[in-house]
């Protein structure tokens, strides 16, 4: 038996199958350090913690199968080396002058970046949600010379639905942790027992835990394969896929890839805008005619996010050059914040006292893990990676169900959705949330997921 520290997640080489790029276009629409400690535990790793707060491993022979199919066990705790040196940085940041606008046109507010910063550095305690993450069941597994770390909580009910969430940007498993208990338990949470799913819920490459690419290659297409591999490797052969931002298109696009196993997808993010209207919104230009007035709607809503996509447009060009994020917590934190207006908006709320759907913790503990993991450059190049259209058609045959909040990017009109997926088996419009729907409307999105989907039970 041999005693080893690890610190850095071991990411493999990823295979060489990046495609042609389309142009920077096709990359936006299609897109809108304290070193992590990875525990991947093999089938008899013991872990044990060191007076230092790091964890070691005692590894053993495995079982006589290939690496690439082990699924090891994962947890983590952060060493208390690197929280007191994340709130050393947040109290010695060093700030611009005030903001000459009294908007957010300009991007996050001093205001707003000044209580979170002695919010983070004061009250703040990263510990609760560590636990939170530590109660769930997490794995790492390697898939196409990547490791995958994912959380996999299986329901006591009978019959239950499996089902495969995917994050956006900047999300990860933090993102999700409110629907869980809801969806694998719902008879503690409201729901029947024959609303019951196991949940799998990955980080994509990039983020959290996962591995980081040290080639090019992992866009969106194949990290939609390497969910397949996944779910197949976990012993599904029956299953749903969810997703919201980046996942709205990687559902979307594992939906064309022939993958038998998957019997419906549900979206938040739903990728219906006809091409030529997305062209048309993206240089600008006038509402095209013979819209209806739900699509002339849509139609300004897609211009006004062209407009504010500034963030967007960067990652997909120069991820690299985001060094000065990978060394401030709290430039890390502002770049985060600033994804759309409204949520924006929202957030900067609940920092002054009035939560709306996420509380400041809510919002730090997703500033934290990805500052925890070193993950801010990483993710961002997802963006650069990706070949698709963002928001328009790709395809799609399978069941859909589509749920539209009110304070998204776009309201996808039923014209359009049942166009863009003429195998619709559920439409519905939200009283409330955004963009972070999951984390906004926990509640409101798992009956979205109960009703849009039980249709596919049977």
């Amino acid at each position: 038996m041999t005693l080893k520290k690890l610190r850095n997640p071991s990411p493999g080489t990823a295979l060489p199958s990046s495609p042609t790029r389309r142009g920077f276009i096709a990359r936006l629409t299609a897109g809108l350090a304290a070193t992590p400690f990875v525990f991947p535990s093999l089938t008899y790793g013991k872990i044990m913690k060191t007076s230092d707060d790091a964890v070691l491993v005692a590894t053993a022979p495995t079982a006589r199968q290939p690496d690439d199919r082990l699924i090891r066990p994962f947890t983590y705790r952060a060493s208390q080396a690197d929280l007191d040196d994340l709130r050393r940085r947040v109290l010695a940041a060093r700030l611009p002058e005030q903001e000459p606008v009294s908007d957010f046109s300009q991007g996050v507010k001093l205001a707003t970046v000044q209580k979170l910063a002695h919010y983070w550095a004061t009250q703040y305690d990263w510990r609760k949600v560590e636990a939170k993450l530590n109660a769930l069941p997490q794995f790492i597994t390697e898939i196409d010379g990547l490791d995958i770390h994912f959380a996999h909580v299986r329901s006591k009910h009978e019959n239950a639905l499996p089902i495969i969430i995917t994050h956006g940007w900047p999300g990860s498993l933090v993102e999700q942790i409110k629907i869980i208990d809801p969806l694998v338990n719902p008879t503690a949470h409201g729901g029947k027992a024959s609303d019951a799913f196991h949940v799998v819920v990955p980080n994509m490459p990039g983020y959290g835990f996962s591995g980081k690419p040290t080639t090019t290659g992992w866009g969106p297409d194949r990290i939609a394969r390497a969910w397949a591999v996944l779910m197949k490797r976990i012993g599904y052969t029956r299953y749903v896929a969810q997703g919201g931002d980046w996942g709205g298109l990687i559902v979307d696009v594992m939906a064309t890839q022939g993958h038998p196993e998957l019997i419906g997808i549900h979206t938040n993010f739903a990728g219906v805008v006809p091409p030529e209207i997305d062209k048309a919104a993206l240089a600008g230009a006038p509402a095209p005619a013979g819209l209806s007035a739900e699509e002339k709607i849509a139609y300004d809503m897609m211009v006004f996010t062209y407009k504010n996509v500034q963030y967007a447009f960067y990652m997909a060009s120069r991820p690299q050059t985001l060094y000065g994020i990978n060394d401030s917590p709290v430039g890390l934190a502002a770049w985060l914040l600033d994804h759309d207006p409204r949520s924006l908006e929202m957030i900067a709320r609940s920092f002054d006292g009035v939560p709306e759907g996420l509380t400041r913790d809510d919002v730090l503990d997703n500033c934290t893990y990805f500052w925890l993991t070193n993950t801010g450059v990483s993710a961002g190049r997802l963006y650069r990676e990706n070949t698709f259209n963002y928001f328009s058609p790709k395809g799609v045959k399978i069941p859909v169900a589509v749920s539209v909040f009110p304070d998204e990017r776009y309201h996808a009109p039923r014209s359009w959705t049942e166009a863009a997926y003429p195998n619709l088996i559920h439409y519905n419009r939200l009283p409330k949330g955004g963009h972070f729907a999951a984390w906004e409307q926990p509640k409101l999105f798992v009956e979205e997921l109960r009703v849009g989907l039980r249709s596919l039970r049977t």
